[in-house]
């Protein structure tokens, strides 16, 4: 009954702390340092507790016939041991997958919810409206970018990963229309460097950091700074994004903090280990540097 109740204990301590905490923030050896020390606790302190536990640890007149060697094991502490760690491992990488779904489904539908929002295609249109009225030869390719990015944003967002290059192609058309809001009071600089063919990446992993720069860093009224720079290199894949803060009137409902949090979660699921996100505010300068290595 004792071993029980510490393999139940060892059970919860498992599944709520070790294999979250250590096991799969890749502090491993300290895992398996615990586990031999509860497998320890588990096989000796009921004997030691009770030395007339077993048969075989009884007095000679006291003893029974010993069960084979198969019942023995599967009645052993050890085997018990191993059992709940199993148990515990399945039902945490089960919660696990079910975690990476959900919060997989929330991004899609926070992104998707961001890019159609009526205030981003507001924006947009009354930009194209602009152009129209000055019958500028922009106006056609400014709508053919936005139909292309509600494409992307429908059919792609869905999928596991896609080319880094529709990734890129999509930033390219999204950066587009927001210089349709710049004037000369904008500094912005877009760089890519590097070969994005043959690599894929998460959807919509790279543009909220970008779109939170936009929202923040560009007001008509002030002098605005925007640098977006993408790196290449094998694969390896960096982004930095730097904005001065020149904004800070936006509703709440509009706000992107809700979206960098979403995918802060989702680098943390789709790229764990392989993935390095800082964020800081320096001197009203918003600065974004984060790194993933590609699959």
């Amino acid at each position: 009954l004792l071993r029980y109740i510490l393999l139940l204990i060892y059970f919860y301590l498992n599944y709520y702390f070790l294999l979250p905490k250590l096991y799969f923030h890749n502090k491993k050896l300290i895992f398996f340092i615990i586990a031999l020390l509860g497998l320890s606790i588990i096989l000796l302190v009921p004997n030691i507790l009770f030395p007339f536990g077993h048969p075989h640890e009884a007095p000679q007149h006291m003893r029974k016939e010993a069960p084979n060697f198969v019942f023995h094991f599967l009645e052993s502490g050890f085997f018990q041991f191993l059992f709940v760690v199993i148990i515990s491992y399945l039902f945490k990488i089960n919660q696990h997958f079910d975690l990476i779904k959900n919060e997989k489904q929330v991004a899609e539908i926070s992104y998707l919810k961001a890019q159609i929002n009526p205030h981003f295609l507001f924006n947009t249109l009354n930009s194209l409206y602009a152009l129209t009225i000055i019958k500028s030869d922009e106006a056609p390719n400014a709508v053919l970018k936005l139909s292309g990015m509600m494409r992307y944003v429908v059919t792609e967002s869905s999928q596991e990963y896609v080319p880094l290059q529709k990734e890129i192609n999509y930033i390219n058309d999204y950066i587009d229309l927001q210089k349709l809001r710049m004037d000369e009071s904008t500094q912005f600089s877009f760089e890519i460097k590097g070969n994005p063919i043959g690599k894929i990446i998460a959807p919509l992993i790279l543009i909220p950091f970008i779109e939170n720069a936009f929202k923040y860093g560009l007001n008509p009224e002030e002098d605005s700074e925007i640098n977006i720079n993408i790196t290449i290199n094998n694969n390896h894949l960096t982004l930095n994004v730097v904005n001065k803060m020149v904004v800070d009137d936006i509703p709440e409902e509009l706000k992107t903090e809700k979206g960098i949090e979403n995918t802060t979660k989702r680098l943390e699921f789709i790229y764990p280990n392989k993935h390095t996100l800082a964020i800081k505010e320096i001197e009203n300068y918003f600065h974004i540097h984060l790194e993933i290595e590609l699959t």
